[in-house]
């Protein structure tokens, strides 16, 4: 029953995290849910999520065509960041996680339901035709590197800061700005998961499982997922992220 609790969950969080990136919102309170205590939990989630992020990637490769310049100036920003966050986990004592975990929840919360209003400027940005040569601000660079940070230490609705940075920053359609957004979160995933994985706190057992979950999904959101409502998965992810929050509070 655990297993397979843990496998859904990782479905759901590569489904939404293909769609808006707030899966984390889901997947990490299931492990904490379950009995592991909450900086495990971080860590195995992240590692678990991997696959998932770089399934949704793979299912839009016709969206990242024509972004390699993009890609190039914003991945190290992102790959910096996330190193950074991951070494914080580790250097600040477990406790502090533990304390703060819960406002980094609803501060996705919070992300995640102004989702529409950022997407919403996306749109208002967007141009009918993709700019492949556009410069990439120096501040974009930085509030890129911010969000890697956020997303190494922790994560939830880091796709969110993301889409809202980018859609104010560049001229380009939602469905190809949400493609660089996976391809730098599955980076801040991937860099801060090969952190933890060295530092060997991660619990395989539960990763594997995330890991089969979240690969579905992200390739089943990448595909489908248009198609659910947004509002429906925000209402799900709130909620989630509400008791998740209120149970860790209530731990102190």
């Amino acid at each position: 029953m655990t297993g397979s609790a843990i496998t859904a969950a990782g479905f759901a969080a590569g489904f939404v995290n293909s769609i808006v990136g707030s899966g984390t919102l889901i997947s990490f309170p299931t492990l904490v849910g379950v009995g592991y205590a909450s900086q495990i939990a971080n860590i195995t989630n992240n590692t678990g999520l991997v696959p998932g992020s770089f399934s949704a990637v793979a299912a839009q490769r016709r969206e990242l065509t024509g972004q390699r310049h993009r890609l190039m100036r914003l991945v190290p920003a992102s790959a910096i960041g996330a190193a950074v966050g991951a070494l914080l986990l580790f250097a600040l004592p477990g406790r502090y996680f533990s304390h703060i975990v819960p406002f980094l929840i609803l501060l996705g919360v919070v992300l995640v339901l102004i989702g529409p209003t950022v997407q919403r400027r996306v749109r208002e940005r967007a141009g009918a035709s993709a700019d492949t040569t556009e410069r990439i601000s120096p501040w974009l660079q930085l509030g890129v590197a911010a969000a890697g940070i956020y997303g190494g230490y922790f994560g939830a609705a880091q796709g969110v800061i993301l889409l809202g940075l980018m859609g104010t920053t560049i001229d380009d359609s939602l469905s190809r700005i949400n493609a660089t957004k996976n391809v730098l979160a599955g980076t801040v995933n991937l860099v801060a998961a090969t952190i933890f994985v060295v530092h060997g706190n991660v619990v395989w057992a539960a990763a594997g499982l995330l890991a089969a979950g979240s690969t579905a999904g992200g390739i089943t959101g990448s595909r489908f997922g248009r198609r659910i409502k947004p509002r429906v998965l925000r209402i799900v992810i709130a909620v989630v992220g509400l008791v998740a929050a209120a149970r860790l509070f209530a731990s102190w």
